[in-house]
C-alpha cells in the first residue's frame, strides 16, 4: 500500500473451521480486497510467516485444536507477523473474552451473525491505521538512510578533491605537519556545520509531511535526485579545486566557470531527467496513479533545476570560501552536500506539492 486511500489491493487473510463462514466473508471482501482462507490455526499461521503476508487477518475464536486466541498469541510472538493487525470473529462478545484477545494484541472484535457495513467499515479503518504506521516506519528508515548517504556522498567527494600540496595560497590551510589542536580547531566547526546541515535536509523534509504522506511513490526518487545533484556538483567542485591547486583560474576566469557549470548541470540535467521521469511514469503508472503525467513532469524538472543548482554550487562554494581566507578542502563539500540536498528535496517536494492534485 502506497497511502492510506490504496487498500483496494491490500490482502485480508480469513480464519475460520467453517467453509460456510469462508464462502461468506470471501463473497464480502473479494471485491475490495485480495482474500486469503484459513481453515485452522496451523494454516493461517503458515500463511502470515510467508514471504507474502496479509496486511490484515480476520479470526475466528472458536476453532478446533488451536484456537483463535491460540493463534493470536503466536502471530504476536514472531517477528514476521507481529505487525500484521488481528481482528476477532465471535458468535458472543463478553468483556473478558474481548480484555483477553485485546491483551493478546487484536485490534477489535466484531460480532457474529456478521454485519456486511460493519466489517467493511472495521476493515477498511484499520487498514488505514496500518498504512499509517508503515508510512511512519518508511519515512523514519528514510530518513536513515538519507542520513547514511549524506555521510557517503561526504567522504566520497572529500576522497575526490583531496591532492597533496593543493590549495597553495591559502593561509588557514591544513597540512600534515599541522599541530592537532590546531587541526581539531579548524575542522570541529565544520563538523558541527555539517550537523546542523543534516537537520536542515531532514526539517525540508518534514516539512512537506502532508505532501509524502499523499504521495509516498515520492520517496522511491528522494535519493535518486539528491544523488544527483551531488554528484554534478562533486564534478563541478573537483574542477574547480583542480583550477585553484594548478593555478588555471586566474582572476577574471570565475564568471565563465560558473556559467559553464550551470550549462553541463542543465544539459546533463535533461539527459538524467528524461530517464528519471520515465522510471518515475513506470511505477506510478504500475500503481494505477491517475496523475502518473504530471509526477514524471514534477520529477524530469527537479533533475533539471537540481543539477544546475549542484553544478552552480560546486563552482561558487570554492570560489567563495577561499576568498573568505577558510580551507576549501575542508568545508566545500559540506557547503556543497548542504545546499544541493535542501535545494533539489525542496524543489521536488514543492513541486509536487502545487502541481500533483
Amino acid at each position: 500500500m502506497n497511502n492510506l486511500d490504496s487498500t483496494k489491493k491490500a490482502t485480508i487473510l480469513v480464519v475460520d473451521d467453517l467453509p460456510d463462514n469462508l464462502a461468506l466473508m470471501n463473497s464480502l471482501l473479494k471485491e475490495s480486497y485480495k482474500v486469503k482462507v484459513a481453515a485452522s490455526g496451523d494454516k493461517a499461521l503458515e500463511i502470515a510467516a510467508s514471504d507474502a503476508p496479509p496486511d490484515l487477518i480476520l479470526l475466528d475464536i472458536m476453532m478446533p485444536g488451536m484456537d483463535g486466541h491460540e493463534v493470536c498469541r503466536r502471530l504476536k510472538r514472531d517477528p514476521k507477523s507481529m505487525d500484521i493487525p488481528v481482528i476477532f470473529l465471535t458468535a458472543k462478545s463478553e468483556e473478558e473474552d474481548e480484555q483477553i484477545g485485546l491483551g493478546l494484541g487484536a485490534v477489535d472484535y466484531i460480532t457474529k451473525p456478521i454485519s456486511p457495513p460493519i466489517v467493511m467499515a472495521r476493515v477498511k479503518s484499520h487498514l488505514a491505521l496500518k498504512a499509517s504506521h508503515d508510512l511512519i516506519r518508511s519515512q523514519r528508515d528514510e530518513a536513515k538512510q538519507l542520513y547514511e548517504r549524506l555521510l557517503a556522498e561526504q567522504k566520497r567527494s572529500n576522497d575526490l578533491i583531496l591532492q597533496p600540496g593543493t590549495m597553495v595560497g591559502v593561509e588557514k590551510e591544513e597540512r600534515f605537519t599541522t599541530p592537532w589542536f590546531r587541526s581539531l580547531m579548524l575542522r570541529h566547526t565544520w563538523l558541527l556545520f555539517n550537523l546542523l546541515a543534516a537537520f536542515a535536509a531532514g526539517a525540508v523534509v518534514y516539512s512537506f509531511q502532508g505532501t509524502i504522506d499523499r504521495l509516498l511513490i515520492l520517496t522511491i526518487f528522494l535519493p535518486i535526485l539528491t544523488s544527483q545533484a551531488n554528484n554534478t556538483g562533486s564534478q563541478a567542485l573537483a574542477v574547480t579545486l583542480r583550477g585553484i591547486a594548478l593555478g588555471d583560474l586566474v582572476s577574471g576566469k570565475e564568471r565563465a566557470l560558473v556559467i559553464k557549470e550551470a550549462l553541463l548541470g542543465l544539459l546533463n540535467g535533461v539527459v538524467v531527467g528524461l530517464i528519471a521521469g520515465l522510471g518515475m511514469y513506470t511505477i506510478a503508472n504500475f500503481q494505477d496513479l491517475p496523475n502518473a503525467p504530471m509526477l514524471s513532469a514534477v520529477l524530469f524538472l527537479s533533475m533539471i533545476g537540481s543539477c544546475i543548482i549542484g553544478g552552480i554550487t560546486g563552482a561558487f562554494v570554492p570560489l567563495i570560501l577561499k576568498r573568505l581566507g577558510a580551507d576549501p578542502i575542508a568545508a566545500s563539500s559540506i557547503l556543497l552536500s548542504t545546499v544541493t540536498d535542501v535545494a533539489s528535496i525542496g524543489m521536488f517536494l514543492g513541486l509536487a506539492m502545487f502541481l500533483v492534485k
